[in-house]
């Protein structure tokens, strides 16, 4: 089936044969795709690979900007389909120089835009021991954050946080119990991960904007990687998809109070075969929403 219209795709991977070809080998001869990122490198290598086709628009953006990056294309623009990949890509997770792995030692960065911002070495370097067991409490669910905030700040004292592989071993050190298939870095690097990109901020803005863009019986696919996201996509599905209580039973209910949405499906995750290729996609979960047109009360 092809796609009918215009479609906006972010993620860090359509640079190096993500999803963004697949969308356009089904978009139609005169539709349009935008392509968002926060990577230069991912950017660079979008723009190279479809400079051929006129139809591409690709933008060194964060997905809160996205109803910006339309009005460039065509003020007003709106979409037939939107396509979140949340979260860090393959290609950031295997290059050490990001520091977003613990697998590989590398500086301590974690930076979505290259340079731009608070570094993970300047927050576990510089956040107080409250900021830090909020941090990975909150975006690691990590339930031993005061024992591993309070080790960090006693490091610090000495020797300052530089290097991925100083953070993974106090991790090691702290946490006695191991966690089958996980990593004892594992929720501490999701956590500072998380709040150096201000990645659930972002998306927040981003479903809010996604919203506004999508043109009646647009589609919003969202694809996350950890609960925090997942949480967040769902509940925003799923309220917009109802209609407000207050109105119920009323004959003549007010546009603002009709849901704007409706549910596609349930969620859906990756099988064990694609799973066994490509092992990173166990985390991944797809939720999908249809925009309704304006008038649907129900």
């Amino acid at each position: 089936m092809n796609i009918r219209g215009n479609g906006t795709y972010m993620d860090a991977t359509f640079g190096r044969g993500g999803h963004a070809g697949a969308i356009l080998e089904k978009l139609i001869a005169n539709g349009r795709m935008l392509c968002l990122d926060r990577d230069s490198a991912a950017v660079s290598e979008a723009r190279a690979r479809f400079a051929p086709d006129p139809r591409v628009s690709v933008f060194l953006a964060a997905f809160s900007t996205l109803a910006d990056c339309a009005d460039q294309v065509e003020p007003g623009l709106k979409l037939d389909g939107i396509l979140f990949d949340l979260g860090v890509s393959s290609p950031q997770l295997d290059d050490a120089s990001r520091g977003f792995s613990f697998m590989q030692d590398g500086p301590l960065d974690m930076r979505m835009s290259a340079g731009t911002g608070m570094s993970a070495a300047d927050v576990v370097n510089g956040a107080s021991l409250g900021e830090l067991i909020r941090i990975f409490r909150e975006y690691g669910e990590e339930r031993h954050s005061p024992r591993i905030a309070r080790a960090i700040v006693k490091d610090r004292e000495s020797v300052p946080f530089a290097r991925t592989r100083q953070l993974a071993e106090l991790c090691e050190r702290v946490l006695s119990s191991k966690e089958r298939h996980k990593h004892p870095a594992t929720r501490v690097f999701q956590a500072l991960r998380i709040h150096v990109n201000r990645e659930l901020a972002e998306l927040e803005t981003a479903l809010d904007v996604a919203l506004t863009r999508l043109a009646p019986r647009g589609r919003l696919a969202v694809i996350s990687f950890h609960s925090l996201e997942d949480r967040m996509v769902k509940q925003f599905m799923r309220r917009h998809s109802l209609a407000d209580p207050m109105y119920a039973g009323l004959p003549d209910m007010p546009q603002h109070a009709r849901p704007k949405l409706k549910l596609v499906g349930k969620s859906i995750q990756a099988d064990a075969n694609e799973t066994s290729r490509n092992p990173r996609a166990r985390s991944a979960r797809l939720r999908v929403a249809e925009r309704l047109p304006e008038g649907i009360a129900a």
